[in-house]
């Protein structure tokens, strides 16, 4: 469906907005989307961005929907994995694994089955059915030797797995092997084969501020200790005056920031 150049331009710029946020702040992403859909809700590419923005902030239902319309629309079995999740979301893990039997999966890419077998492995443990959710990881794309993207996710989710069933030690295998795969730090593997391996990091930034507030703490002991014996009345009341006046600048210049990243969200 074409659109006029005006309406195409506003469109795309919230399709845009809600690209550049979905990961890092998925609510202003949804909220974005929503207007892309009051714009052109007959785009197939809005419905899915729409979808898209809804999963993300766990509106599995109106997701689910977007979805659907989307792929009326295109007669595309790409989202099939994100609709049979969504499912997961709305607590019907058994329709999800229905899906996964559907001749549209036999339709998807190498990527999206992969995505199939993950959603039917996370459904099988909704069930708890963790030994069927081990089962259904299991794949040459699982044994593969070579780093495809999907690698990783595919190697941490048999090793959590592993580790739900009981099975430390393959677990602890497997998660070495996501860590191999895991180029980007996408999951957190290296952390859970420490803990299993009963490493503990200690945040040295939190340690040093601490050691700071200390050494403030030592460096200001002398001085409390003279005020205490002065009057300090007179004091206190300036101390207050003095602060009013600059929560006063303070409050004016978040209106003032606040002002201008409304001005700059309505220009863009």
């Amino acid at each position: 469906m074409s659109l006029p150049k005006t309406l195409a331009d506003d469109v795309a710029r919230n399709l845009v907005m809600v690209a550049q946020l979905i990961d890092e702040d998925p609510e202003r992403a949804y909220a974005y989307s929503r207007i892309a859909l009051r714009l052109a809700s007959r785009v197939a590419a809005v419905r899915e961005a729409a979808g898209f923005a809804a999963y993300a902030t766990q509106k599995y239902a109106e997701a689910l929907a977007e979805f659907r319309a989307a792929r009326r629309m295109t007669g595309n079995v790409d989202l099939w994995p994100v609709m049979a999740d969504c499912e997961r979301g709305l607590g019907r893990p058994e329709r999800a694994m229905a899906m996964a039997g559907e001749p549209e999966v036999q339709k998807l890419d190498k990527a999206g089955q992969v995505e199939m077998r993950l959603v039917a492995a996370g459904a099988r443990r909704d069930m708890g059915q963790i030994d069927a959710a081990i089962v259904t990881l299991q794949s040459p794309e699982l044994a593969s030797s070579s780093v495809q993207p999907w690698t990783a996710r595919l190697r941490y989710a048999y090793a959590d797995a592993l580790l739900s069933a009981g099975r430390e030690d393959e677990a602890r295998e497997w998660f070495a092997k996501t860590i191999e795969a895991d180029k980007d730090g996408a999951t957190d593997a290296s952390d859970r084969l420490a803990e299993l391996d009963g490493v503990e990091f200690v945040d040295a930034m939190v340690e040093e501020d601490d050691e700071d507030d200390e050494d403030a703490d030592d460096d200001l002991s002398p001085v409390l200790d003279a005020d205490i014996d002065t009057d300090t009345d007179t004091d206190v009341v300036d101390d207050d005056e003095d602060s009013g006046d600059g929560d006063e600048d303070d409050d004016d210049g978040v209106d003032e920031e606040v002002g201008e990243e409304v001005e700059r969200d309505t220009k863009h």
